[in-house]
């Protein structure tokens, strides 16, 4: 089992509140943390550069983060290279591996920067991409702090167990979000709202299916309360409207295959917290 996390930093603000978040996920874990900057140019590159080019200090980070939080463990390691694959054999080790959602390239309004992309759509491990607005303490503290969000009737153990976990750590409850659509073909034949009648039962029917999902997980962590929340709506709009409250902690979401897909672009587009993206095999 891996047994460490690590964060990416690169020296703005993003990696910054990215590895404030990381140390505290790493006190609540009780796990090391690892500081991972890459650098683009070798040394003795750097040294022959533009005067007044600067890379970021890593080091200087460190000593930051260990004044704020005197129980971490934590270290520093530098790599020369491209970003992206420098970082990913490291999602291997890593219990989670956090980034900011931008980096120092990219433009303005870009919401999510090419690292955090790359990473996100290859890791092999769990992701956290962190955004820049987050802070711990301004958030509305909440009974369901953490958010599982759910599309279609299939729950991946591994992002279940992932949400599962990170609601205990907490010592919060976890809000399961379900979005759901009508039964095909009837929300393609019928062109306005069914009969009450009708969406009654096939919403007791969905929430019937998706309680006897979670009733395994409700089973091995009977002190994290769950709330299941079914929505009529696209995964992307039930999964945007939950990232953006102000009580969301975290939110974690599964990843299927080699790509993030619309509905987690959506998320990352708009999100106010940090995003769990857990593959569905580790």
């Amino acid at each position: 089992m891996p047994q460490l996390i690590v964060v990416g930093v690169d020296g703005s603000a993003d990696s910054r509140v990215a590895a404030d978040w990381a140390a505290t996920e790493a006190e609540l874990c009780d796990l090391p943390l690892r500081v991972v900057h890459v650098s683009t140019l070798p040394d003795d590159q750097l040294l022959t550069t533009w005067p007044y080019f600067r890379e970021p200090s890593p080091d200087a980070l460190l000593t930051s983060l260990t004044k704020d939080h005197p129980e971490l463990r934590a270290e520093v390691i530098t790599l020369t290279g491209e970003v992206v694959p420098a970082l990913l054999p490291l999602t291997a080790e890593a219990d989670r591996t956090v980034l900011g959602l931008r980096g120092t390239g990219g433009f303005a309004g870009l919401a999510l920067g090419s690292v955090a992309h790359g990473v996100a759509e290859r890791s092999e491990g769990p992701v956290v991409l962190v955004p820049s607005g987050f802070v711990h303490h301004h958030r509305g503290r909440s009974p369901y702090g953490v958010t599982l969000g759910v599309d279609g009737g299939e729950l991946p153990g591994a992002v279940v167990g992932f949400a599962f976990d990170a609601a205990r750590r907490r010592d919060t409850g976890l809000h399961v979000v379900h979005a759901w659509r009508l039964p095909s073909p009837a929300e393609h034949w019928m062109p306005y709202a069914p009969p009450e009648k009708d969406r009654g039962r096939w919403e007791d029917q969905e929430t019937q299916r998706f309680s006897d999902a979670l009733r395994p997980w409700r089973e091995k962590y009977p002190h994290v309360g769950v709330y299941e929340d079914l929505r009529l709506q696209s995964p992307a709009a039930a999964l945007v409207q939950a990232s953006v409250s102000a009580s969301a902690e975290l939110l974690v979401t599964g990843r299927a295959g080699r790509t993030l897909g619309p509905t987690l672009h959506a998320v990352l587009e708009h999100t106010a917290c940090p995003v769990a993206v857990v593959p569905h095999h580790l």
